[in-house]
């Protein structure tokens, strides 16, 4: 309707200027929005307040002008002048009421447009390092990113989502090192476990698989184990440098034993990701490996792409990227002295490979902690020859977890953290999804776990789904008591839904399509969630003030063809953000239909 209504404004503009009445060097953009108030009409345009000034007269002039010359429409009933010029548009009941009809036809297909013209786009998301099992943290990360993909395919994107799996560098070798460490505590040696390895069960799970498989294959001496070690940071020593040392003794004790290991928890670190991910409801077209930018040749391309621009110099035996150039706070380095490529040049060859696979815009979700990562990769892709304005990047604000009034503290590395696996085991994947797309991606969320679990209208996602329930029960009841629902006979009598709830519920549905379309191209997924948000309410305010099985046939299917759209969309909405439409709830449904 929107496009309607902008047609007919520019075929007036038109009219207009062929008259020589309005002199315009361009059509100027024509904005058509819902007005706030239903007084006020459907639509509202400020177009004549915008032609104001280049053609020097008052809008509400330039309004009447354009008012005078608008085509007759079939579904505009009248057409009004407000305030200081904008123009409002009344649309027949008639036209309101094909909602209903378009719905029953499209089904799920509803709110699915050609916007993206099947563009091809990748967005990478969650990519955590498989150093440990995802926790609640990431469980934003990954709702928010996986929304987001079901909604650029709605609206007809070509999308590929990608996890981006850091399977390569230093965090890797201390997960394989801190293995190794746990198995040898569980073959006996007196091992001081260094302050910055990954601590947590999951770890010595893993060391005793690897005590399972390969018995006292790897066992060593304590005394070889520590021997050139610098001290720990308990005993005044480095950290960081305490714990590159175990890992520079862990490869060259072990040799070809040491691969064994670290493949063995990468995998076992890497298959308990997938598994939770799938559990969410959270699924990938591709898990791209870090690895295989140093395997292949795309690191090496990339550099030489930055060094042909004269990007690269070197500088204290390191090669580094004039990041400052072209907007980063400051430069980065792609190779360190001693000749190994940093996480930034993968970084760089990663980007490479995904505008050489051919996609026209590449979105990334990171956690607010990566804001660095904006103006670096950016000035990547412009020293590549890209254009940075197709790369997204959308930071993921934290989520703090609640549970019983109190916040929960995490810490990754030293394995005291709730998993994204346990909160879904306690408060279920529709709740969680829901949970974490409520606000938008951009601000911090306070997820209350009490809240997620519980089964009142205080749950949104409760109270969108038993929504959905109460109409399946008015079928289902239809059936129990031998009556149908023709909704030939609905198409027919929808012009008897004349009740207030009615036609607020109607007018919601009719706005389904623009919110999905403005929540996938703004990368505003929680516009979504408030959506389904105010379509429950306004279909249980419905449902509370009027019966549906009543004894007059035609107004009975009417009103089951109405929530039977209504079911549709709340149905379709609830799978975009990865939760479930069950047609059956806990609660019994005292109220009659």
């Amino acid at each position: 309707m929107i496009g309607h209504i902008q047609e007919l404004i520019e075929n007036a503009l038109e009219h207009l200027q062929a008259k020589g009445e309005f002199e315009l060097t361009e059509t100027p953009a024509i904005t058509i929005e819902r007005t706030r108030n239903k007084s006020h009409g459907d639509y509202a345009s400020n177009v004549a307040l915008t032609l104001a000034k280049p053609l020097q007269s008052n809008p509400r002039a330039i309004a009447e002008q354009i008012i005078a010359e608008l085509a007759e429409s079939s579904h505009v009933k009248k057409v009004e002048i407000a305030g200081p010029g904008f123009i409002n548009f009344y649309l027949t009941d008639a036209c309101r009421l094909q909602v209903i009809k378009r719905i029953l036809k499209h089904k799920g297909d509803y709110g699915s447009s050609q916007l993206g013209q099947d563009h091809p786009i990748t967005v990478e998301f969650v990519s955590a390092n498989p150093t440990g099992p995802l926790h609640v943290g990431h469980g934003r990360g990954a709702a928010f990113g996986s929304s987001l993909t079901n909604l650029l395919k709605k609206v007809g994107y070509q999308v590929h989502a990608e996890y981006y799996v850091n399977d390569h560098g230093r965090q890797m070798d201390i997960l394989a090192t801190s293995v190794w460490l746990r198995y040898l505590e569980l073959c006996g040696e007196p091992i001081t476990f260094p302050v910055n390895g990954y601590k947590g069960d999951y770890i010595i799970d893993i060391a005793r698989d690897v005590r399972q498989q390969y018995g006292d294959d790897f066992r060593h001496q304590q005394a070889e184990v520590f021997a050139q070690v610098s001290p720990d940071e308990p005993a005044g020593g480095d950290k960081e440098q305490h714990i590159d040392d175990l890992v520079i003794n862990a490869k060259d004790i072990l040799g070809k034993g040491y691969q064994k290991i670290f493949k063995k928890a990468l995998k076992s670190i890497l298959s308990g990701i997938e598994d939770d991910l799938e559990s969410f409801n959270v699924h990938y077209d591709q898990w791209f490996s870090e690895k295989s930018l140093h395997k292949s040749d795309t690191i090496e391309r990339a550099l030489n792409k930055l060094k042909a621009g004269d990007h690269l110099y070197k500088k204290e035996g390191a090669l580094w990227f004039n990041a400052t150039h072209f907007g980063d706070e400051k430069d980065r380095v792609v190779m360190r002295e001693n000749g190994l490529k940093t996480y930034f040049a993968s970084d760089v060859a990663y980007l490479l490979d995904k505008f050489e696979r051919g996609f026209e815009k590449s979105i990334y979700v990171f956690g607010a902690d990566h804001h660095g990562y904006i103006p670096r990769l950016k000035a990547a892709a412009k020293a590549m020859g890209f254009d940075a304005d197709k790369i997204d990047i959308l930071l993921v604000q934290f989520a703090h977890l609640f549970k019983g009034g109190e916040k929960l503290q995490m810490s990754t590395r030293s394995g005291q953290f709730v998993t994204l696996n346990e909160l879904v085991s306690e408060v279920g994947c529709d709740a969680a999804r829901f949970f974490y797309v409520m606000r938008s991606h951009d601000q911090h969320l306070d997820f209350d776990m009490d809240l997620a679990k519980s089964q009142s209208n205080e749950n949104p996602v409760y109270y969108i789904q038993y929504a959905h329930a109460r109409i399946c029960s008015i079928l289902r009841k239809l059936e129990e008591q031998n009556m149908t629902h023709n909704i030939e006979i609905g198409h027919v009598s929808i012009e008897l839904l004349i009740e207030e709830q009615e036609q607020d519920l109607i007018k919601a549905l009719s706005q389904y399509p623009e919110t999905i379309e403005k929540a996938a191209v703004n990368y505003q997924v929680h516009t979504v969630a408030n959506y389904l948000r105010e379509l429950a309410q306004l279909f249980h305010s419905y449902y509370n003030a009027h019966q549906v099985q009543i004894d007059n046939e035609n107004l009975r299917n009417a009103r089951l063809n109405l929530c039977l759209a209504t079911r549709y969309v709340l149905a379709d909405g609830l799978a975009l953000l990865g939760s479930s439409a069950p047609e059956e709830m806990r609660a019994e449904d005292k109220t009659p239909a």
